[in-house]
């Protein structure tokens, strides 16, 4: 299968080594800087075969990619992906996949139209530590859901800001809800229902004030199965990346998933007895270089079995609209003081612009 990638900065080496590993053609690098496709041709030693561009409507005419994964900032995301799957590709979004809910519809509505395969990226869906907890959710050993709880315990440092001026814009990221924390607060959704019913957010910019949005998010949310669910995020803690969690609580079991992205059995809890924590953390433990985890692989494997078998992807566009919703559901209840309701409709990152001004500059 042809395949390209549009983005050639930080997350774009995971892209190509997931397109490597799943044998795809890579037959294009696009990125605006050509130090970046030249970069990265260079550490993957492609072959000359393997095209580099500065205008990605000018590959998709040449190139007519099958595949086309996205890693660009995030708000260009959108605009992308539509001229994309306008020109008959299956698209692999980076998180979010787009910075209002306008523009997701509008990938959708695309998509469906042009019947083809849209994915975002969320990989950590993929960790084995979060498969075993889906599996046990799944198989009802959790007995009724109470709550869940997710805590995302990061630093990113002025260097991080500055080496792309997009970052912690309203315009083209968000803050770390939206960059860092999304991964989490997908899967946090995803497994106690999917369905909020209503969201109370608090938001601040404690120690970034070169960024526009937060450096610090938290939230309640509540479900239409009766359950809850809590969202702790930050990139202000000391020292550099300390945690990202999910923990599972019900009636007759508990989970949590730890280490520096949800890529361990911290606690493994369940009356049924049928298993040990001792021998779940061995079976599960996963030690990666970083907090982009191992999913890169395994959901570009998904994405090539859902084209083959016409079936959506494990995690579809539907899954990134509905996190996208959630972090735009905190942004609004923390900006009017007051809970949310669900579903959310035309909100946008760009609605927030100036939240924190008075906070940055004094």
């Amino acid at each position: 299968m042809r395949y390209a990638v549009i983005g050639c900065g930080r997350v774009s080496p995971h892209h190509i080594s997931a397109a490597i590993e799943n044998n795809l053609q890579i037959v294009a690098l696009c990125d605006l800087e050509q130090a970046k496709l030249l970069e990265k041709k260079n550490a993957f030693s492609l072959s000359e075969d393997v095209h580099l561009y500065t205008d990605y409507k000018e590959m998709l005419a040449a190139e007519k990619p099958e595949l086309v994964a996205i890693a660009t900032s995030s708000g260009a995301h959108a605009e992308i992906a539509i001229d994309c799957i306008h020109a008959g590709c299956h698209v692999i979004i980076e998180k979010p996949i787009a910075l209002s809910l306008a523009d997701a519809d509008r990938i959708l509505a695309a998509e469906k139209e042009m019947h083809v395969k849209v994915c975002t990226n969320h990989q950590n869906r993929f960790n084995a530590a979060i498969q075993q907890m889906r599996n046990a959710l799944l198989a009802g050993r959790f007995g009724k859901l109470l709550y869940g709880t997710t805590s995302i315990r990061w630093n990113r440092d002025e260097a991080y800001y500055k080496s792309a001026d997009w970052r912690g814009t309203w315009a083209e990221d968000g803050g770390t809800l939206m960059n860092q924390c999304i991964h989490a607060i997908d899967l946090l959704r995803w497994m106690l229902g999917d369905e909020i019913t209503e969201v109370v957010g608090f938001t601040d910019n404690l120690l970034h004030p070169y960024i526009e949005a937060e450096d610090i998010g938290l939230a309640m949310l509540k479900f239409k199965n009766g359950s809850y669910g809590m969202i702790d995020g930050t990139i202000t803690t000391f020292g550099g990346d300390y945690e990202e969690t999910l923990t599972l609580f019900g009636q007759k079991g508990l989970a949590k998933a730890g280490g520096k992205c949800v890529n361990k059995i911290d606690e493994w809890r369940f009356a049924d007895g049928t298993d040990t924590e001792s021998c779940v953390q061995k079976e599960c433990g996963e030690n990666p270089p970083n907090v982009y985890g191992f999913g890169h692989k395994s959901i570009y494997t998904d994405m090539l079995e859902a084209i083959r078998e016409d079936r959506p992807p494990y995690v579809d566009s539907a899954a990134g609209r509905r996190a996208l919703e959630t972090v735009l559901a905190i942004y609004k209840s923390a900006a009017e003081g007051k809970p949310v309701r669900l579903p959310l409709e035309n909100c946008s990152t760009l609605d927030f612009e100036g939240r924190f001004d008075e906070t940055i500059h004094s």
